[in-house]
């Protein structure tokens, strides 16, 4: 192989190697977004499902060993961490019975693959001093696996919430 068709071939090599590496890159990011897109889909659903109250949706959502992280005062009844569906349906009874939520503004929502970060505006009413709270942002982290949410990591101003509460 003389010198010229030598370097035709490497370039041509080389080329074909760009091509295959972008053609890679590209799958690699339409599969990162379908993941986040899934990701946020599925936390988005069990938002949506909490707030309607339908615990059969949120069942079919949560995986079986889901874990809910609320860290706060531990004088709240809701302050967590709970583990598995029924630890968690019961800590959403006993919150639902002690704090209503009066507004809730979603302002920021971030998905990177498995994991999902809502950040917010709420407030609420605590049902034991009748109090408002007055508004205060959250932030949640959630992580989803294989169509279920694992990880509910929910944080706020829990000293605010905690004043109010106390009344």
């Amino acid at each position: 192989m003389n010198r010229r068709q030598a370097l035709k071939t490497s370039a041509a090599a080389m080329t074909g190697a760009i091509l295959a590496s972008a053609a890679t890159a590209q799958a690699s990011a339409k599969s990162y977004e379908d993941q986040s897109q899934a990701s946020l889909e599925t936390v988005m659903a069990l938002m949506g499902a909490m707030g309607r109250g339908d615990m059969e949706a949120m069942a079919g959502l949560m995986a079986d060993d889901m874990v809910w992280l609320n860290a706060g005062d531990p004088t709240l009844p809701w302050i967590g961490p709970w583990e598995g569906k029924d630890q968690i349906f019961a800590f959403l009874a006993v919150f639902s019975e002690n704090f209503q939520t009066t507004k809730w503004e979603n302002t920021d929502i971030l998905a990177s693959e498995d994991t999902v970060a809502i950040f917010g505006d709420m407030n609420g009413i605590t049902t034991k001093s009748g109090q408002p709270i007055g508004d205060f942002t959250f932030a949640l982290r959630a992580k989803v696996r294989d169509g279920q949410v694992v990880l509910w990591n929910w944080f706020e101003d829990s000293f605010a919430v905690s004043q109010a509460y106390h009344g």
